[in-house]
């Protein structure tokens, strides 16, 4: 899709006035009394219903402000070209005013107006007209931060070409630590070479590498660092609310450390786990949090000013992607495991952020810069949602587009159908109502699949520049079903434990159930409505033979197609319901409506 294409003026024009979008806040050194303490991030999430208080602290406040920040800045935008004054119009205008004058000094009669000259007249002022007025539509394509052999635009900022030259060195230490060649099940172990080394070059990476902004902050902090730390210690600290006075004997306090030990937590967390061998979007949100704190810290030039989001669009497009690119050579090198994966029912197995700015490139575009997000709608030319079921168009937009370009490694890594490995993909591809919905729907999806589930967000740390402080103005967490069902660390404790610490039979009894264990694995314990949402495992044709609709799985995974009333009296173990369903309802052929419900996108009504 061309960059940019002329569009012809809309109906009616708006004035309409927007106020300023809100941006991650800048940190400036000579305001900041007393100065900025900088905090070595620690875990802070240790069992389920630390989550509800995560979801209501200032680091998840930052968190959803710099996504939706940057995801902004990539909405096209409508540019009024600079109006060219024509003169057409006027000159004849003159000419006829002098003709006019002329006649009536020699007391002639005027001559008469010609009909078709004045039809070309009056075409050729609305021409004028149009041609003042008419607008241009700027996309953002990945293909403009690239040069012609496919490296990076040199003409990006300095703090942006620090970036990518740091990315290509984490890329460059692949070839020093080249797959084992040995069999193995899962990830390859030469990953934790490449990991280790990573550890041990980051200080100098990061050194020679982050923009010279952020190191001033460095400079300010070392040297009374030891200090402030010895001063302090045994006190609490001053953010500290009344809400974590419960939690100050479980909780150690954190060391005082410079700017760049930090930010380092955030870099090395988002090149996945050497322990676990994989990689998810817990990674990836690790790696974003490492240029929000850049953010924070002035590490990007020009971003006090910018006002129409030019520095967030060269932070995703020059930083982001080539991140992404790292991302996926390493996955492939080390067959790295996804991390926290639904399986065939997750969105993707390693990443999320693509789909939200990828779907961002192709919304309708805006007026404003302080215009909201469109909710709906697509910039004119934009492919078709439903292209990325064809390899074709896949190949062709893969380079200027992240949601495409993401789409073009799902078909590098798997093959079969699509509708088959990849189904809620496919499924969104069946949105009628434009890219708009599609970037709305993924925000969603990202807030609840990734920033709301204990798996994913249990090993972000949290420091001075992510508190896990509550944000005052915070309001109550809404207790959704992925709430409810957050696995408690407590409950662990009850377990059965034999030989070297593996459970050796299942903990039977009040409270002996296993932290770790799934919420559809549980004897039914709950009354018969108790608020429980049906599992997505819970599928009518995976129960024992002979066994009606929610047998051995509770109420709580009752048939997810019929409604399901238990029988017997309250406090009964359901046994009984209604039998499965001969078929399933499906749609047109070929179609996104032609899915189970189960995999229905929440947005795709």
């Amino acid at each position: 899709m061309d960059p940019t294409f002329e569009r012809p003026p809309p109906a009616a024009s708006s004035s309409t006035t927007y106020p300023p979008l809100p941006k991650l806040e800048i940190l400036n050194p000579s305001t900041l009394t007393p100065s900025h303490r900088f905090l070595r991030p620690a875990k802070r999430i240790h069992e389920g219903p630390d989550v509800s208080h995560f979801l209501t602290s200032k680091a998840y406040r930052d968190i959803g402000v710099w996504i939706l920040q940057l995801n902004h800045a990539l909405v096209p935008r409508m540019i009024k070209k600079p109006t060219t004054t024509s003169t057409t119009a006027s000159t004849s205008e003159s000419t006829k005013d002098e003709r006019r004058k002329e006649a009536n000094e020699a007391n002639e009669p005027s001559p008469p107006t010609d009909s078709l000259a004045a039809k070309l007249q009056l075409l050729r002022k609305k021409k004028d007209e149009q041609q003042q007025s008419t607008e241009k539509i700027k996309t953002f394509s990945l293909s403009r931060y690239r040069d012609g052999e496919g490296g990076y635009n040199q003409e990006e900022p300095e703090s942006i070409r620090k970036l990518q030259r740091l990315l290509k060195k984490v890329e460059a230490m692949i070839d020093e630590a080249p797959p084992d060649p040995g069999p193995r099940r899962f990830g390859n172990v030469s990953f934790r070479k490449w990991f280790k080394l990573l550890e041990q070059r980051a200080d100098g990476l990061l050194r020679e590498y982050l923009p010279g902004g952020v190191l001033r902050w460095e400079q300010g902090t070392a040297g009374g660092c030891s200090e402030k730390k010895e001063e302090e210690e045994g006190t609490e600290t001053d953010t500290e609310t009344e809400g974590d006075s419960d939690k100050k004997t479980n909780e150690q306090k954190q060391e005082m450390v410079g700017a760049l030990e930090e930010l380092k937590a955030y870099f090395l967390g988002g090149f996945g786990s050497a322990q676990r061998l994989d990689y998810g979007t817990g990674h990836e949100l690790s790696f974003l949090m490492f240029l929000g704190g850049l953010w924070k810290l002035g590490g990007f030039e020009g971003e006090e000013n910018d006002e129409d989001g030019e520095v967030e669009r060269r932070i995703v497009l020059g930083v982001v992607e080539p991140y992404l690119r790292v991302i996926r050579r390493l996955i492939l090198t080390y067959t790295l495991e996804p991390a926290g994966s639904h399986g065939v029912w997750g969105l993707d197995d390693h990443s999320f952020v693509p789909y939200i700015f990828g779907s961002a490139q192709y919304t309708r575009p805006i007026s404003s810069p302080n215009e909201p997000t469109p909710l709906e709608g697509s910039v004119p030319n934009a492919p078709k949602p439903s292209d990325i079921t064809k390899p074709a168009a896949v190949e062709r937009y893969r380079t200027e587009n992240m949601y495409f370009s993401a789409i073009g490694f799902i078909y590098d890594v798997k093959k079969g159908p699509f509708w088959e490995h990849s189904p809620i993909l496919f499924d969104v591809s069946g949105i009628k109502d434009g890219w708009g919905k599609i970037n709305k729907g993924m925000i969603k999806m990202y807030n609840a699949e990734v920033l709301s589930k204990f798996p994913v967000v249990q090993h972000f740390p949290f420091g001075s520049l992510f508190q896990w402080e509550r944000d005052p103005e915070a309001g109550v967490p809404v207790q959704s079903v992925h709430m409810q069902n957050q696995p408690v660390a407590s409950a662990a404790s009850a377990a059965v434990m034999g030989g070297v610490g593996i459970p050796t039979e299942r903990p039977s009894g009040p409270g002996a159930i296993a932290g770790t264990a799934a919420p559809w694995s549980q004897a039914p314990s709950q009354a018969p409505g108790a608020s429980m949402a049906p599992p997505m495992t819970a599928a009518p044709w995976a129960r024992p033979t002979g066994a009606g609709a929610g047998a051995g799985v509770g109420s709580s995974a009752a048939n997810r197609f019929t409604p399901f009333k238990p029988a017997g009296g309250p406090g009964g173990a359901p046994h009984t319901g209604p039998p499965p369903p001969e078929s399933f309802p499906s749609g047109t052929p070929g179609t996104a409506s032609n899915q189970f419900a189960v995999t229905k996108a929440p947005w795709a009504k």
